[in-house]
């Protein structure tokens, strides 16, 4: 995408969310209703992975996963169904807090940082398809736009925690196959 096409895709995006006050279809309020759930779920779930983790670099690339991806875009979902007068999920979870210490959690009952490096790596693959996929079923520019967002800092975040994987060698040794 050249930056003309990201100018015009933005000025578009301003348009539409000054002129079309359309609210979500159906199918757009249905992933805006699982994005706020699997939201929800993951806080949950990364909160416990940086508790158990122990190297410190690990810990912020989890913090950053939880402010600047899950509980963005689960805020803006929020936001959109409680503006278009849909109930919100009634589903919540216990606010953990984020423990910057090492918790005396014994080693056969904690992840190691190479488990949860590897976590991190297919829950975001997981939450990224579902994330493409709502996308490719959204008709609004500022939803498909805020989509967009996300899946841009999901590559950032995809990037740092390989960078991460590697300097640490968490990644699994891969055979390589013989010709």
């Amino acid at each position: 995408m050249t930056i003309t096409d990201k100018l015009m895709a933005q000025a578009d995006t301003a348009l539409n969310m000054i002129f079309d006050k359309e609210p979500p279809n159906q199918i757009e309020a249905a992933a805006l209703y699982a994005s706020i759930m699997a939201g929800r779920q993951n806080v949950a779930t990364l909160a416990v992975l940086y508790n158990h983790a122990r190297d410190t670099d690990l810990k912020a690339v989890i913090k950053r996963s939880i402010d600047e991806q899950t509980e963005w875009l689960t805020s803006r979902a929020e936001k959109v169904l409680a503006a278009a007068g849909a109930e919100q999920p009634a589903l919540h979870f216990m606010r953990r807090n984020l423990v910057d210490r090492q918790l005396d959690i014994p080693e056969e009952a904690r992840f190691s940082d190479q488990e949860i490096a590897l976590l991190l790596a297919n829950m975001a693959k997981t939450s990224q398809l579902a994330v493409l996929g709502a996308m490719h079923n959204c008709y609004q520019p500022n939803l498909a736009k805020m989509y967009q967002d996300v899946l841009d800092k999901a590559t950032d975040f995809n990037y740092r925690l390989m960078q991460l994987t590697l300097t640490k060698g968490w990644l699994p040794h891969l055979h390589k196959l013989q010709h």
